[in-house]
């Protein structure tokens, strides 16, 4: 059987990415705020404490990997989780390569003997190469590198505090007194736009809740919220309270280093530009963890190719982490490590897959309201939260407007390959007409050509999809078909009815079905009965027997009578 990870392994896992924003965030947040900076931090771990709910009552319905993506494939149209989907790989992609650069950029300022862009390649190779060999296995790196950072914080920390109390008020009086851009509210406002950075990673817990142990998934939420809530606005109070508005300013880049240095001296200073190295390489372990569960969903569902389901010995998806170690590599090529375009796509992406997961939550309130979960966000808390996160997608794009432009041209190119396989049944079928006008002769290329699109058609089209019901009526049925026709291109669908002793089908249903056979005669409808007891067993029992995953298996919402866990049923999709 597979090891799950436990709360320190799964947080460590997504805590280095999250936790790695101190590094960066306070000194952003003065850089827009100024001596209200911390106040914009506290603001963020506000939301933050909004979306633990949210992300505790989603995912706590559905705990399939898949983040975002997963939420809205089971509330809402494919196309829309399709794009969650997009918006994720590029965020961990643009996460991914700036984490690495920067990694590296530490180690460099500390031991300046190396090439900066090999090595982070490099950085990226050795992570791949970690999680190819299991996620377990890299759990292990991540848990030292996690436990070293909040050490290093603590240690800092602890000797700001101690020079601040030596050397009394005077330097926070002044930056107090430091004049601001316009009003205190712009000031806030510009200050938690920036901030709302700082929270990367809390998304990534939900795209491998399938590989943590049971209990776990709501812990990593509230361990990441207290570590953001402690040291982030911590460590901007501090910097205003022991260094002077200009220094601050003057030592963005590397401010914590810079704190370190006046607090504790040279070697305090030292420490921290290692820990800022390792703790921004465990977020580049992050970055592919996350992914690698989020394009296996995508992979399994037909929105990513079939062969980057292809595992090593270990289970583990390699195909996966290959593909997006060259994307990665691309991408920081292409920029040339270049952190403002970076900044560009991951600003944007990050805070609108935010924004969705809220939308997902929304919608499982809506569309999915019987289904059993083990807390519940407020209509007000959900509500502020997604109001929140917009107003910081504002915010940011009112402080760098070119970062649309950066970001638009990142996300069409993706959107264009998953869209590809979404509606690829269609393109063939223009494809098909094309040839048509363009070879009226049909001559032999045009034969050659139409022959091979057909197949490829076809061999789409013969994938078959099963719905098990038992009492639904023609009316829900009717909303299955429409589903699968908008969202699956197959022409063949088993709608499965499991008995077990005491039950019956109701005439209507046969009857039912006949009409739905009347109304899609494009889809061969089978009605197939079965003895037995619905559940986990039955359904691995079908996927074996007809060849079919159990992704390509749905069911209507269940009820808090039903006596599985959602989970426990594989892949399998709510549709109504």
């Amino acid at each position: 059987m597979k090891k799950k990870l436990n709360e320190l392994e799964a947080t460590a896992i997504c805590g280095n990415d999250i936790s790695s924003s101190c590094l960066y965030v306070s000194a952003l947040a003065i850089v827009y705020a100024g001596q209200y900076a911390w106040i914009s931090l506290l603001m963020v771990a506000g939301v933050l404490f909004l979306f633990r709910r949210i992300y505790g009552e989603v995912v706590g319905a559905l705990p399939l990997n898949g983040g975002a993506y997963n939420a809205l494939l089971n509330t809402t149209k494919k196309s829309t989780a399709s794009l969650a989907a997009s918006l994720t790989v590029l965020s961990y992609m643009a996460t991914a390569v700036i984490s690495a650069s920067e990694a590296v950029k530490y180690a460099y300022s500390i031991w300046d003997v190396f090439p900066v862009v090999p090595v982070t390649i490099g950085l990226l190779a050795v992570f791949m190469g970690l999680v190819i060999i299991g996620i377990s296995e890299s759990s292990k790196v991540a848990v030292v590198i996690f436990i070293f950072h909040l050490f290093s914080l603590t240690l800092l920390c602890t000797f700001c505090i101690v020079f601040f109390v030596e050397n009394g008020l005077d330097i926070l009086l002044l930056n107090f007194r430091s004049p601001i851009k316009g009003s205190i509210l712009n000031a806030l406002f510009l200050g938690f736009s920036a901030a709302m950075l700082g929270i990367s990673g809390f998304e990534s817990s939900a795209n491998y809740v399938e590989e943590q142990q049971d209990g776990v998934f709501p812990k990593t939420l509230r361990n990441m919220w207290v570590v953001v809530t402690v040291f982030n606005p911590l460590i901007a109070f501090l910097a205003l309270a022991i260094v002077p508005m200009t220094d601050i300013n003057s030592n963005q880049d590397a401010l914590l280093s810079y704190l370190g240095g006046v607090s504790g001296g040279n070697w305090l200073s030292l420490l921290i530009g290692i820990d800022a190295a390792l703790v921004l390489s465990g977020a580049v372990l992050t970055s592919f963890v996350g992914v690698g569960g989020l394009m296996e969903r995508m992979a399994l569902d037909r929105i990513l190719p079939k062969f980057l389901l292809k595992k090593n010995k270990r289970k583990s998806p390699y195909m996966i982490h290959i593909m997006f170690f060259l994307l990665c590599i691309s991408i920081l090529l292409v920029t040339k490590g270049n952190l403002a375009k970076l900044a560009g796509v991951y600003t944007i992406a990050f805070l609108s897959v935010m924004i969705l997961f809220g939308i997902g939550n929304l919608m499982l309130k809506i569309n999915r309201a019987k289904l059993p979960r083990p807390e519940r966000a407020s209509w007000l808390g959900l509500l502020v939260a997604i109001l929140a996160v917009i107003a910081a997608l504002l915010g940011n794009i009112i402080l760098n407007p070119y970062y649309l432009a950066i970001f638009t041209e990142y996300l069409i190119p993706t959107l264009v390959v998953v869209f590809f396989m979404l509606y690829r049944t269609a393109i063939f079928k223009i494809i098909l007409v094309v040839l048509t006008y363009i070879f009226p002769d049909r001559g032999p290329l045009f034969k050659k050509l139409h022959q091979h699109t057909q197949r490829v058609l076809t061999s789409i089209r013969k994938q078959q999809f099963v719905f098990f019901t038992k009492n639904d009526n023609v009316a829900t049925l009717n909303k299955v078909m429409l589903y699968i026709t908008q969202n699956e291109p197959t022409r063949n669908l088993k709608i499965v009815a499991v008995l077990d002793k005491n039950d019956t089908i109701p005439i209507r249903l046969k009857q039912d079905i006949d009409v739905l056979n009347r109304a899609y005669p494009e889809i061969d409808i089978q009605f197939i009965v079965e003895d037995g007891v619905f559940g986990p067993a039955k359904i691995k029992e079908f996927s074996k027997r007809w060849d079919i995953p159990t992704n390509f298996m749905f069911i209507g919402s269940p009820s808090n009578k039903f006596p599985y866990k959602i989970q426990e049923l594989g892949e399998v999709r709510m549709i109504v």
